[in-house]
């Protein structure tokens, strides 16, 4: 069913029974919003003796859609249930042309994640990112297994990014916790619930796109996944949104790599965001490269290759930060490896402070510097401008959709200019 005014597509299952509802007459200000909870924003305003579909309740609110297809939460106390429709049991189907997810022809993704904390970012601060197409702010986070999500969205930020010609696919993440994650994914019931809250904040914020990111899941959760996405990308295309699901590199780690199957979740979204950093992860037993150029390059061919990814739907993950190691060495000659993350304009200082000289690494492809500090050796395998114009070569060789960096505050002022020169030029 297509509205005629807002253009939303609404899909039922034949034979599915449908809970109407009906706004009261003393519901004149009745509001449709977001959440559950009068401080969420409102998705549209609902006229006295509509009609709606209620889907849901939660804590005296109704999850329901308005009669004009927009999703979202109304109190209670405003709508009056008024019965059961059971949809035909026909198969009624729309010939619609095939969604396109990246409509700016000519350009390469340019991504950066944007991690947003406890405090908003002032957009009258960030500065400029010359050449970014596409940010992914951290906005959205899974709060309980019933599918719950806590939102950090900001219309302020929203407003400065698209005057910036940048689209916004906002980031919902698991928050890495494995059980209650196990509980969202497990039921259509609490997929649904996570579904159609992402469609109410992407149309109150106006947003192209969700970018998912889940990690630190169970192997057994890999099909509640992927049929999540395959539940959640039909229905974000009918808003106009693209859907896209960051992936480690390969690896038996169970709870950060095989739990994810990439080939049948690129079947599912539009692109797959290879996380192409933390070789040597924050509590590696050695020190290393944050992502070495021939790790990256054989992380890119295993997707390619053993799951048959389409180079069109990978978009290559960069670090802009990078570990300084410490190594420090006690009576037993045993050495102990710690290790800081920092930003590119934190190494440049600490490169200057201490008079050093990189050098290149054959075996990285990086540059790298050591020194001793406090009897302890101190080693840092560089992202700079060549790594990153190297990083960019692999996206060309292998043809890749573009890049996506974490994250915009490790960013030095000057690599965005180099890497919108490199990204950006053919071939």
């Amino acid at each position: 069913m297509t509205d005629a005014t807002s253009g939303i597509v609404t899909l039922t299952q034949p034979g599915l029974a449908i809970q109407k509802g009906e706004v009261r007459a003393s519901g004149k200000d009745a509001k449709l919003r977001s959440g559950a909870g009068k401080s969420n924003p409102i998705v549209e305003e609902l006229q006295a003796g509509s009609t709606v579909v209620v889907w849901g309740e939660e804590e005296g609110w109704y999850r329901v859609q308005s009669s004009d297809g927009f999703l979202g939460y109304a109190s209670k106390r405003d709508i009056a249930l008024v019965g059961v429709e059971e949809t035909a049991s026909g198969a009624v189907t729309e010939q619609n042309e095939p969604y396109v997810p990246w409509k700016v022809t000519g350009k390469r993704i340019n991504l950066t994640w944007d991690a947003i904390y406890n405090v908003l970012p002032d957009p009258a601060k960030i500065g400029d990112w010359n050449g970014v197409n596409v940010v992914s702010p951290s906005w959205f986070s899974l709060t309980d297994g019933k599918g719950n999500i806590h939102s950090k969205a900001d219309a302020a930020y929203s407003a400065w990014a698209r005057n910036k010609g940048m689209q916004i696919w906002a980031m919902f993440g698991n928050s890495f916790e494995p059980d209650m994650t196990h509980d969202a994914l497990s039921t259509y019931a609490s997929r649904s619930s996570m579904i159609q809250q992402l469609i109410a904040y992407a149309r109150t914020f106006r947003i192209q796109g969700i970018n998912l990111d889940f990690e630190n899941v169970y192997t057994k959760d890999k099909d509640n996944l992927i049929q999540f996405a395959r539940e959640l990308t039909p229905l974000m295309h009918e808003q106009g949104l693209s859907v896209s699901i960051d992936v480690a590199p390969k690896s038996n780690s169970e709870m950060w790599s095989a739990y994810l199957d990439r080939g049948r979740l690129a079947e599912a979204v539009d692109y797959l965001v290879l996380m192409a950093y933390d070789e040597h992860w924050a509590a590696s037993p050695v020190s290393g490269s944050v992502a070495s150029l021939p790790w990256t390059e054989n992380a890119i061919t295993k997707i390619l290759k053993e799951d048959g990814v389409a180079p069109g739907q990978l978009i290559l993950g960069v670090p802009f930060y990078t570990r300084i190691w410490t190594e420090k060495t006690d009576d037993k000659g045993k050495v102990e490896v710690s290790s800081k993350a920092i930003g590119m304009d934190a190494v440049q200082q600490l490169i200057e402070d201490n008079k050093l000289t990189p050098s290149l690494s054959e075996e990285t492809g990086q540059h790298y510097v050591e020194f001793k500090e406090n009897g302890a050796l101190q080693r840092i395998w560089l992202e700079d401008e060549a790594s990153v114009q190297a990083r960019v070569q692999l996206v060309k060789k292998y043809k890749l959709a573009g890049v996506a960096s974490w994250n915009r505050a490790f960013a030095s002022d000057g690599i965005w200019s180099v890497l919108d020169k490199a990204l950006q030029s053919y071939p």
